[in-house]
């Protein structure tokens, strides 16, 4: 066991004129099973380069352990997965792979093939086994969730769950509460460090929220009724002072000494005032707030919507999955359920018109109207506004949905291919809340994008109840709007 330590830690980028981090302070135990959350774009990414040496920074960051980052950048992906391995974390035996992998429901086979032919989910798992290899290293796991479907991320929570000492950035709280045992929040004013699981820090958060609000509530009432006795006894001092110059027959050395009495009593009422406003700036400087967000789904004319029978996808000769016969009705919210690889984002597509080779039948509405958010982000570029344009949806209407999300309008400024995944996964969402549509057809809507975003988009589609057709593996997620599962 040693700590990690920082001091004072200031930070910005060249580019930027506000500070990431200003004078923070806290301490990491390096035997703890660290979760790391924080809204997009607050900087959880950042200090885990800072601790990589990556960036200069002011104050201090001291550790006795080396530091590991995954997701781990390969050189060759057309190299055997096992050489791969030996260049990552070359002081370990093939055994030790071997051990880990099992671990990870991996199979040995996967090591003799080249490494570009392995999924993403096969490639997450062989990186995060050859990240714990290492004596004295401590890994920094960045969002490893993205590509692993839901079978696979309960394996690496468990698996991660036996390890001890690393820091884990992710937005999946079901997979939070399977293998953390602290939570480092980066917060709107600090960062903080408790002991527990997810659930465990939210509950604590959200108290301490209410009792924030209930006694900013109070110091309000507070501060209004002394604003008013204030004017009061400054109102009642001035009169007892005006009337030392009446006719002449007042005992003006009662009245200056009555008048300086009322003047004193102001003056503490005024303090006190001041005492209630200083308390009050302390409260609420965390407080995450999340405006609604609206939705216009179109009524279809029939209740049903989409109807496959015997449907069957291929790929080349191969085909991807046994065939289904489903329904989608007006009102349905279906999940789809199956491994990496087994058809679910290749399925999305073909209802979107793509030419996907298949058999079987797929019969779609006549005139139905379609919103698709794609799983891959890479092909966003320019500015929000150009994008707006391309994509013909109301320019004010889009960004205001992305203020709700947590933009700040520094934002606009930029370009899209600079803002982090998060980021851009809200772009695709908000271009799609713009479009009125049918049927939402969402590939992983929720990769990269923060907790508070996630519970922003649940309550969402619980109120507007648009027809939906969707993948996505974070299990809070899918059980809270789900209607029905589609297995593959």
């Amino acid at each position: 066991m040693s700590l990690i330590n920082v001091e004072n830690l200031t930070f910005s980028y060249p580019s930027s004129y506000d500070n990431i981090f200003e004078n923070v302070s806290f301490h990491i135990d390096t035997d703890w099973k660290l979760g790391f959350i924080g809204r997009n774009g607050r900087g959880k990414t950042t200090f885990l380069k800072l601790l990589l040496g990556q960036y200069e920074y002011r104050g201090k960051i001291t550790a006795s352990v080396k530091f590991d980052y995954f997701p781990v950048q390969i050189s060759d992906a057309d190299k055997p997965t096992l050489d791969i391995l030996r260049e990552v974390r070359p002081e370990a035996g093939d055994w030790m792979f071997l051990r880990e992998l099992a671990a990870l429901e991996v199979d040995d086979g996967a090591l003799d093939r080249p490494f570009s032919t392995l999924s993403n989910g096969e490639r997450t798992k062989v990186l995060l086994a050859a990240l714990f290899l290492g004596d004295m290293h401590f890994p920094l796991i960045d969002e490893p969730t993205n590509h692993l479907d839901a079978r696979a991320r309960e394996t690496v929570a468990a698996y991660l769950r036996r390890k001890k000492g690393f820091i884990l950035v992710s937005h999946d709280r079901s997979f939070l509460d399977g293998c953390v045992d602290h939570i480092l929040s980066l917060n709107r004013a600090n960062i903080e460090v408790q002991s527990g699981n997810f659930s465990s820090w939210q509950l604590n958060f959200d108290r301490q929220q209410e009792f924030e609000l209930a006694q900013n509530e109070r110091l309000q009432k507070d501060i209004s009724r002394l604003q008013k006795a204030a004017r009061r006894s400054s109102s009642w001092s001035d009169k007892v002072e005006a009337s030392k110059y009446g006719d002449g027959s007042a005992d003006k050395g009662y009245i200056g000494h009555k008048s300086a009495k009322m003047m004193k009593r102001a003056k503490a009422i005024e303090q006190r005032q001041q005492q209630a406003v200083e308390q009050r700036s302390g409260l609420l400087r965390n407080l995450e707030t999340t405006e609604k967000l609206k939705l216009f789904p179109l009524s279809y004319h029939s209740n049903t919507l989409v109807t496959a029978a015997e449907l069957s996808l291929f790929y080349g000769e191969r085909r991807v999955f046994d065939p289904i016969t489903f329904s989608i009705q007006r009102g349905d919210r279906v999940a789809l359920d199956g491994r990496n690889g087994s058809g679910k984002s290749s399925l999305l597509k073909l209802l979107t018109g793509e030419p996907i080779e298949h058999t079987g039948t797929l019969s779609i509405g006549s005139g139905i109207v379609i919103s698709y958010v794609a799983q891959d982000t890479s092909s966003l570029s320019g500015t929000l506004s150009g994008y707006a344009r391309e994509c013909g949806i109301d320019e004010t209407l889009f960004k205001s949905i992305l203020r709700k999300m947590d933009f700040e309008r520094v934002q606009f400024e930029k370009r899209i291919e600079d803002f982090s995944g998060g980021q851009k996964k809200k772009v695709l969402i908000a271009r799609s809340l713009c479009q009125s549509a049918h049927l939402y057809v969402w590939d992983e809507p929720l990769n990269f994008i923060d907790i508070y975003s996630r519970i922003q988009i649940e309550n969402l589609i619980e109120q507007f109840k648009p027809t939906m057709i969707f993948v996505e593996h974070d299990r809070t997620f899918r059980e809270k709007i789900s209607t029905k599962t589609l297995h593959l």
